[in-house]
């Protein structure tokens, strides 16, 4: 399992963590808090990586909170200010996502 702090430099409690305002609304409307999301930072595994986004690179986690509900965060990476921009977080979906979450479907 890929986690975020075998990609950033340190450990994730060393980044500080900056919510966009996208995320904290879509997180306000899908019940999710800040504790659930920061939570998956420290704990989640990397589904996805996205090195070419704009303007800073992202990755998709995927984990669970402590009460075993399935999350994805979206999480940009500005290596330079030591900053984790959290850009979304959402329930991921059944029917598009493998029983773990971890792998999209084709369908």
């Amino acid at each position: 399992m890929t986690t975020l702090a075998s990609v950033i430099t340190g450990k994730v409690s060393d980044y500080g963590i900056e919510y966009r305002i996208h995320a904290t609304r879509r997180m306000f409307q899908r019940n999710i808090d800040n504790e659930e999301v920061e939570l998956i930072l420290k704990n989640g595994e990397i589904i996805e990586q996205y090195d070419n986004d704009f303007p800073l690179p992202s990755l998709l986690l995927n984990g669970k909170t402590e009460t075993n509900r399935p999350l994805h965060v979206v999480v940009g990476m500005n290596f330079s200010e030591r900053l984790l921009i959290i850009i979304t977080a959402y329930e991921p979906d059944m029917v598009l996502w493998s029983k773990d979450f971890s792998r999209r479907l084709t369908i």
